[in-house]
């Protein structure tokens, strides 16, 4: 019987890291990271994944301040993200018939804040760049095609976790589970004993990726966005291959929204579903709309998801840690691959700073990681409005408004401001010694 006692961390662990069993749950960002710093440690690190293979699809994602420093501290991560980054140069906001308002491009220092982070790259080449990295360390173990049913251990006992397995990987013993398989997470289900989608807060916000066999910049490496009414939001942008990648978002107010609603319905019954409702939704919207849903259709790289909070009320159960959207997805700030990226590192860290005392080092995680994951929780209340106005005039206001920052060549100075809300501080940052 699986049980959430917290009984069980009252006794002081002397584990040394050498001996420390990890199971990490989910191949994306945060559990190839976490991976990485474990293995550093000396832990010995299984990681399981419920796809059958990594996945090399989904949106671009940036790092940013703080996730900036902690790449800085992988020997050749930086280099290898910049060699790896997305072909984008810049975004402009365009009219129904494709001339733009202006064009947004980066400050050009990896250092700054600002709106379009200089470290910009594509989920699925993150991901594999992770497990690369983890994979030259030889203490480290990839299972893909596998997910845990669940996790036994005695009450008040301090011995190890029995996790078993769905798919036919035996039962195993660990000193310590490392739940980093998304929002949704089943391992937070377990650890904490309530359901996937208890501790989630919506935001009204959903979006879906895919890939377009054409090329609709016709080379340009500057990315263009459209906004409809309602909400919908169109961007193309270029990839390395040549052709384009599409994002289609929702920008909604209330959680009662009937768009809100359908979607998450649909992405309840799969990517045929989503893709039903998706065509339905953006058909007609202007722009290159409809062909651009027609290439949706034709996608065999599709990837959707809601954009959620997640606010569980604490950051570890037992001998269970919540590492990156498991354990606090940061809905639109921009925000999430930097908290994945810290998160694997304070949680390897403060349990290595502690001898392998797994009671004490979870308890620093905790400590160390909940003023980093409030600071970069917090939504500003012009977001929405900001990523796609509700109605025409709206919309109008909007772009109007962009025309004029880019007119007057102070966009450089906006993006400064605004990127600085999305950002932690780097001094939150502490520094281990592996």
């Amino acid at each position: 019987m699986f049980l959430t006692s917290l009984s069980i961390m009252n006794t002081t662990l002397n584990k040394t890291m050498s001996n420390l069993r990890v199971l990490i749950v989910g191949a994306s960002v945060a559990g190839p990271t976490a991976a990485y710093w474990f293995s550093k440690a000396g832990a010995s690190v299984t990681v399981i994944e419920r796809f059958p293979q990594l996945r090399t699809g989904g949106q671009n994602i940036d790092i940013r301040t703080i996730g900036v420093e902690v790449m800085r501290k992988i020997p050749g991560m930086e280099a290898a993200v910049r060699a790896n980054a997305a072909p984008v140069d810049g975004l402009s906001i365009v009219r129904n018939n494709g001339r733009p308002y202006g064009t947004i491009r980066g400050t050009g220092n990896p250092d700054e804040q600002s709106l379009l982070s200089e470290y910009e790259i594509y989920r699925g080449d993150l991901s594999r760049l992770l497990v690369d990295m983890t994979k030259a360390h030889g203490n480290v173990r990839y299972v893909f095609g596998e997910q845990a049913s669940s996790f036994n251990y005695k009450s008040g006992d301090d011995g190890p976790v029995t996790a078993e397995f769905a798919n036919g990987e035996p039962p195993s013993e660990y000193d310590l589970v490392v739940a980093c398989d998304g929002a949704t997470s089943r391992t937070r289900a377990l650890a904490l004993g309530c359901g996937v989608r208890e501790y989630i807060h919506p935001t009204n916000c959903w979006a879906a990726y895919y890939s377009a066999q054409k090329d609709f910049l016709r080379g340009s490496r500057v990315g263009l966005g459209f906004t409809a009414p309602r909400g919908r939001m169109l961007a193309i942008g270029p990839h390395a291959s040549g052709l384009s990648r599409i994002v289609l978002m929702g920008v909604n107010q209330g959680s009662s929204n009937p768009a809100v609603l359908k979607f998450r319905e649909a992405l309840g019954r799969g990517d045929s579903a989503v893709k039903s409702f998706l065509a339905e939704h953006y058909r007609g919207a202007g722009w290159v709309s409809d062909e651009a849903i027609e290439h949706m259709l034709r996608s065999d790289d599709f990837y959707a998801s809601e954009i959620v909070q997640v606010k569980p009320p604490r950051f570890y159960n037992g001998r269970i840690a919540l590492v990156g959207d498991a354990g606090y997805a940061p809905g639109p700030t921009g925000t999430g691959t930097s908290l994945a990226l810290v998160g694997a590192y304070v949680l390897a860290g403060e349990i290595s700073a502690h001898g392998g005392d797994l009671a004490a080092g979870l308890r620093a995680y905790e400590d160390r990681m909940r003023p980093i994951v409030d600071e970069c929780q917090v939504i500003p209340p012009f977001v929405h409005s900001i990523m796609a106005p509700q109605t025409a005039p709206g919309i109008w206001l909007r772009n109007t408004i962009f025309w004029v920052v880019c007119q007057l060549g102070i966009v450089d100075f906006v993006q400064k401001y605004f990127g600085g809300v999305f950002a932690a501080h780097k001094d939150k940052l502490p520094h281990y010694k592996f």
